[in-house]
């Protein structure tokens, strides 16, 4: 059973959980080709508890640290089915995912962005059926570049950016349905935020911002989604396809301040080119489609590639493609 991960993900649940009782009577290593591997200790525990770092190194909010607590949920039928899978197989890790999940956690950064969030999946029927929930509130001070016609703010952004502190919270909620025996999903997906938004360095621009818009937005979206996804392994796939699109409206009939719609395209292949070596590659197309004059910073769609701040590069359309070469280090 060979569970692809990463080497500070592992090393640090291993710390944990070896100074537990239950490691006693669980092996952290597999018994097929002797790697370091949690694969035992989540099959053995039908409500384990994962504890998995975060490490964040976004140029928009500069570096930061979290955490997370991951809690397994399934019955001992479940457990027992899995953990069979798990140990007649070398690539073991992609049969490890329960049918339900809980994650509790939050994380905080050099420039004083922080959140705390919880979210659940869940899977009925062979994984005929998934839903994905989460809420969150924090607080996120990132730069935006923004994108306006209203009369006095262009002299004031002036192809600046500013510097916005945005709090609050919202959730998410995202139900898909497999299509025959196909890894083709069609769902639907409900997203709802309330802010408040200001600027923190210009005076000036913060009070036309006051005076000219809302600064605290209801902003709430529902729309329909279709995927693909063939991945070998959810957490750190190697091969196969995941495929998305998603378009979602903005409506005051919903409860949204403002009236917008957002298109999302990504796809992204995984191909093993050898033992520990594989290839991603990745492109992303968005685009937004409105009357507004000025919608919330964050409503625009920017490019998002790693090493490149978020919020950088806006605009009614953008495009992004990358590509990722990745060498797996096991640990004997």
């Amino acid at each position: 059973m060979k569970k692809t991960t990463s080497v500070l993900l592992t090393s640090t649940c291993f710390g944990l959980l070896a100074t537990s009782p239950i490691a006693e009577a669980i092996s952290f290593f597999d018994p097929i080709d002797g790697q370091l591997d949690m694969g035992e200790y989540l099959a053995e525990n039908a409500y384990g508890f994962l504890p998995v770092p975060i490490v964040i190194t976004e140029p928009a909010v500069g570096y930061g640290l979290g955490f997370t607590g991951v809690f397994l949920h399934e019955s001992d039928e479940q457990r027992e089915k899995r953990r069979k899978l798990a140990e007649t197989s070398l690539d073991g890790g992609a049969q490890l995912l329960t049918p339900a999940i809980t994650a509790v956690g939050g994380f905080a950064t050099e420039n004083g962005t922080w959140m705390g969030f919880a979210g659940h999946r869940r899977t009925w029927a062979q994984d005929t059926v998934r839903y994905l929930g989460g809420v969150g509130y924090g607080d996120f001070n990132m730069t935006f570049y923004p994108q306006s016609t209203l009369p006095g703010l262009d002299s004031v952004f002036n192809g600046q950016g500013l510097d916005f502190e945005i709090t609050g919270g919202g959730m998410l909620n995202h139900l898909q349905y497999r299509i025959i025996d196909a890894p083709l999903f069609v769902g639907v997906k409900q997203l709802y935020f309330v802010t408040d938004q200001k600027i923190a360095n210009s005076p000036i621009a913060d009070k036309l911002l006051q005076t000219l818009t809302n600064t605290s937005p209801t902003t709430s979206g529902l729309g329909l989604t279709l995927e693909w996804d063939n991945r070998n392994n959810f957490f750190s796939p190697t091969q196969g396809y995941n495929y998305k699109a998603e378009f979602l409206w903005y409506n005051d009939a919903i409860g949204s301040d403002y009236e917008y719609e957002q298109l999302d395209v990504e796809g992204i292949n995984y191909w093993e080119l050898a033992d520990d070596w594989s290839l991603a590659l990745r492109g992303q197309y968005k685009s937004l489609y409105t009357d507004e004059r000025f919608l919330p910073p964050a409503s625009y769609p920017d490019i998002e590639l790693r090493g490149v701040a978020r919020n950088r590069y806006q605009g009614d359309e953008t495009l992004s493609v990358e590509s990722q070469l990745t060498y797996q280090w096991n640990l004997n």
